[in-house]
This record gives C-alpha cells, structure tokens and sequence, in this order.
C-alpha cells in the first residue's frame, strides 16, 4: 500500500519482508520439513503395510529426510535465502508427495500430510494465489501420475521390469478417476482456505507496518508542518490519490486552517497551508455522516458508506455534505476521516480520488484505526512546540527582565554620571578622573553580569569524560575575569558520572563562583572534586565575609531557617544529593555536596 514499503498485488495488501525475517522462515520451514520425514518414517516402523514391501519405498522416505537435512544445512551456512532457492525447494516440495502418494497405498494414505506440508509451505511464504498455484500443481501431478497408474502399470500386469521396484504393491483404485476427482477437489479447496487464511495474516502484518511507518514519520524536530507533510504522503501513495486536503478548527477561537498537498515527486509534494473563511468550517467540518465515509458519483447519484466511531455501518447516510463539498473541490471519489485532538482542535482529513481494490467497509475500518493510533503522536507533536514556544517566551521575558534590572539600568546611571562629568569638567577637572575610574569600575562589573546571563543561558553537554576540563576551564575563566584567585583541585583521573549529574554539579560550580564574586568579596576561591566506592563530595570554598550565620548547617537546617544559597539548594535536591554550608563570618564559607552513586536526577527544573 505505501509507495515504497507497502504494494497491492492482485488486489491484495502487501509488506515485504526482511531478509532476515524470509530467512527464519525457511529455517522453519526446513525444520518442519525433517519432523515431517521423522514422523513418517516412525509411522511405517508401527505399520510397515502402509508402504508395501518395495525397498525403493523406504529409500524414496529416507531420500526425503536427506533432502530436509540438506535444506537446513543450506539455510544454516548462506547469509542469506534467494527467490530462487526458494522456489527450487518448494518446487522440490510439490513433486514428493506425488511420488510418496505412489508408493503409500495411493494419495488418501496417512501420507497426505505431505500434501497439506506443501500448501501451508505456500501460505507461509507467500499468500492466496500462490498456495491456489500450488494446489493446482499438485492436483495437475496426481492426474498425470493416474494416466501412468491406469495405463502402464495395469499394461503390465501391475509390475515394472526394473529390480529395484520389485515388490512394489500400488493400490490402483486409489488412482481412479472418481476418487481422484474427489481428492483434486479436497485439495483446492484446502489451498483455498490455507491461501485465503495467510492472506488475511499477511493483510493485518502490512496493515500494521503502515502504522509503525507512519509513527516513526511523527518527528519532533521535523515540526508540525513537517510531520503533516510526510504522512500525508504517505497516504496519498498508498491510495494513488492526486491530492489530499487536511481542513482544522481550533475550537476555542473558530478558526479554520486548511492544509493541502498534491500527489508529484518529492520536490512538488510540499504540504501548503491555504487560506479560508469562517463560512468554509460548515462546508469541511459540519454534516458529514460517521467518523468516516467514502463517497463516490456514479453517473447521477452519490454512493456512500459511512461507518460510526465503533467501525458500524452508519444508517441512512446523507449525500448533501458531499454535494455541498463538490461545489468547492473536484473529484470524482472521496474518503472523509475526521479527527479531534483534546479540546482544542478537531478536522478532517479528505482524500480525493482514492483507489483500491480490497472491499470497502475493511478499507475505511482500517484508516479509522490507522488515524486513532496516528493522531496522538502528531497531537503530541503540536503539544511539545507549543510548550517550547511558551518555555522560550519565558526564557526571553526573563532575560528582558534580567537586562532591564540589571545592564540596562547601570547603563543608563552610566550616561547620566558622564553627562554631569562633561558638565563639570571645564569647572572641577580634578574631580573627572576620580569619577572615571569609578565609571570604569561599573562597567565593568556589568560586562561580568551580562557573561554571567550568557553563560547561563548556555545550553550544557557535557559527560564524564569532559567535566573535569570543562569545570577546570570554567575555574580560570571565572579567575581572569574577576582577578580572584581560584583553583580547581581533583583526585580523579577519570570520572565515571552519570551525564545529569555531571550537568547539575557544573551548574552548582557556575552559580557558586557567581556568589563568590558577587557577596563574598573573598580573595581567594577553591573548587575539589573527590569521589570513593560510595559517593561522589563537591566542595567550594572561599576566604570571604561568609554567610550571615555562624556555624555548620544541613540542607533541612537551612530551608527551616531560610538561609544559604536558593539555587544551589534546589540543584542538589535534583540530583538526590547532600548539602552542608559552613560559615564563619569575616573569615570564609564552604559548600559541601556529597551525591551518592546509584542516584538520578529529577526531571523538574
């Protein structure tokens, strides 16, 4: 059914298997193939009377059960299973129940269970028309085999000259016309209903790769629109359609969004948004019968099927959607499936000019199915942009806010400062240099902020395989900006951390470093990193003012008290982690953050 994954052959839906896959069945196949041979011989060992007393009989079975090994043998060493070997082997298959029937007391023996091997050998592999061809071949020999039985071997008085044959008893009556006609039809009608079973098998295997297809076409990072394009696609391929249209309500707000895409090459078949009025959402999306019609013009008049939410046929459909629909598209044929997404959106989907030649009401079953189990992922899809659309509204409001309250407002004392300094130059020049280098001084302390908001707004990838050069490199630039001296000091060599907590503890460090030079007027800072068979410890320390406290308090003491660094709290938390703060006012402060090993990190932020 999809243009390149999926074929109709003979009206029929098709999947085409792995080569991996066809090679499991033959492995089966072979398997069962041998078991049969086993049971046979086993079979004739409790009742040698089946077979006669020829010792071609015997032979011909163990020549079967070589034949099977041989297969298996094959199948075991080839990487992978031809379309000829295949054929060869099936076409070896259909001949040995002919000869075994010959020398079993003729094809009503227990050994018809070869004739069945080799029919349900064609519906696995293949499908209907192929076990039909089997069954058609297998009824062909058997008639041929009766014309030798009837006319030679009776000739001869029921004994061929050839040694190896003596002994052989062949039950001739077996071969007679009436029976053999009874027996041609016993196995046509069981290569039909073989056929026809695997056919359906096939059917649902194809019918569910459309739906795996689909899915994995629903991709985040190729969008809304991008998604909407694939899929459909998909479906206009599937159904040889020249064009599909997608018409969409939000519900809150009523306005109509119609998306169409038109059947070409990959470079013509864009999905284009088009333009609508409020007064197309009756013509598109009210009165249309069922979750799902299929509408075609037969000269005159309209015949449409519609089936309800649960696959029903809906009674006494309408055509007037239809006519009213015609009157703004041309077609000829239509599928209509509608669809509703939460509370917000509903649609549908029409696709025009449809063809197929499976039956009607199990078409439109399917595409219910197919659009119940595809809309979702595509919901989805619409949900997470619009909440990275809202997450990057945030973010921006809040580095506007951040801009406003911090740079921009420096800024603007800045040009007053320089403005009074250009008026009391040519009065008080001993005053301007002072004022200068005060002027200086603030801006660059809004230089540092505004690398601080970038490096905040940094997207972080880091492993633990670059977190210590990253944290190290974070260390000296934080040291040259600042003119603080800082170090990094670690006793691992090579860190086997978790990707989250790696992120979280580099985080921690940046906004530890940011404390430091923003309220610990310290001179000094040092960053270790040391771990053991239990936990990982970050500390942080420095020889600054210190906390408004005196003491050392445990992450609960401090959210009791209200006290210690917000955002380092909330940051351990996440990564299930530990928290001391230590301070001794006008003497320094330390961090101290142990996380045990087997920990995760939260997916709150």
């Amino acid at each position: 059914m999809h243009a390149n994954t999926h074929h109709r052959f003979l009206g029929r839906t098709q999947a085409p298997a792995e080569p991996g896959e066809i090679r499991r069945i033959e492995r089966w196949l072979a398997t069962a193939r041998v078991f049969l041979a086993v049971s046979a011989l086993a079979a004739i060992y409790m009742d040698p009377t089946q077979l006669g007393h020829a010792p071609v009989a015997y032979g011909l079975l163990g020549t079967y059960l070589i034949h099977g090994v041989m297969v298996i043998t094959l199948l075991r060493r080839r990487k992978q299973s031809t379309v000829a070997f295949r054929l060869l082997v099936h076409a070896a298959d259909i001949v040995w129940p002919a000869f075994i029937s010959v020398f079993a007391e003729g094809p009503r023996s227990p050994f018809f269970l070869f004739f069945f091997f080799v029919l349900a050998a064609a519906a696995y592999r293949w499908g209907l028309w192929e076990t039909l061809a089997t069954a058609a071949a297998e009824v062909v020999l058997l008639w041929m085999e009766s014309l030798v039985v009837l006319h030679v071997w009776a000739t001869r008085g029921k004994s061929l000259p050839w040694h190896a044959l003596a002994g052989l008893q062949i039950n001739v009556s077996e071969f007679e016309p009436k029976r053999l006609f009874m027996l041609s039809v016993y196995l046509l009608v069981m290569g039909l209903l073989l056929g026809y079973l695997a056919e359906q098998q096939k059917r649902l295997r194809a019918e569910k790769a459309i739906v795996t297809s689909m899915l994995a076409k629903v991709r985040v990072e190729a969008g809304l629109t991008g998604t909407l394009q694939q899929i459909s696609r998909q479906i206009v391929a599937m159904y040889g359609s020249p064009r599909l249209l997608v018409a969409s309500q939000e519900i809150h707000s009523h306005r109509i969004f119609l998306g169409e895409l038109r059947s070409g090459d990959e470079a013509a078949s864009e999905f284009t948004w088009l333009t609508s009025s409020p007064r197309g959402a009756r013509i598109y999306l009210e009165d249309f019968p069922g979750e799902v019609c299929y509408a075609r013009r037969e000269r005159e008049r309209w015949s449409l099927i519609a089936l309800d939410r649960e696959g029903n046929p809906a009674p006494f459909p309408s055509s007037e959607p239809i006519v009213r629909l015609r009157e703004r598209q041309a077609f000829q044929s239509v599928i209509a499936i509608s669809f509703i997404f939460g509370s917000e959106w509903r649609g549908r989907v029409f696709v025009f000019d449809p063809s197929w030649q499976g039956e009607t009401q199990e078409e439109l079953r399917f595409l219910l199915d197919l659009f119940r189990q595809v809309g979702p992922a595509i919901y989805n899809v619409y949900l997470l942009h619009r909440l990275r659309r809202r997450a990057g509204a945030a973010e921006r409001a809040r580095v506007a806010r951040e801009l406003h309250d911090g740079a921009v407002q420096s800024l603007i004392a800045v040009e007053m400062q320089v403005d009074v300094l250009r008026r009391q130059a040519e009065t008080t020049p001993k005053v301007v240099g002072a004022e200068l280098d005060r002027i200086q001084g603030l801006l660059r302390e809004e230089v540092l902020k505004l690398r601080e908001l970038m490096q905040q707004m940094k997207s972080i990838d880091v492993d633990g395989r670059r977190f210590l050069s990253v944290v190290r490199d974070a260390v000296e630039r934080f040291q040259r900006e600042t003119g603080i001296s800082a170090r990094f000091v670690t006793d691992a060599e090579k860190l086997e951390m978790p990707d989250k907590v790696c992120r979280e503890f580099l985080r921690i460090v940046q906004e530890g470093l940011v404390n430091v030079r923003k309220h610990s007027k310290a001179r000094h800072a040092l960053v270790r990193l040391s771990s053991n068979s239990s936990e990982w410890c970050l500390t942080m320390e420095d020889d600054g003012k210190g906390f408004p406290f005196s003491g050392r308090l445990s992450h609960d003491e401090l959210d009791q008290m209200g006290k210690g660094p917000t955002i380092i709290k909330e940051r351990v938390r996440l990564i299930e982690g530990g928290l001391t703060v230590e301070s001794n006012p006008g003497v320094g402060a330390r961090l101290e953050i142990k996380v045990p090993r087997g920990g995760e990190v939260s997916d709150e932020l």
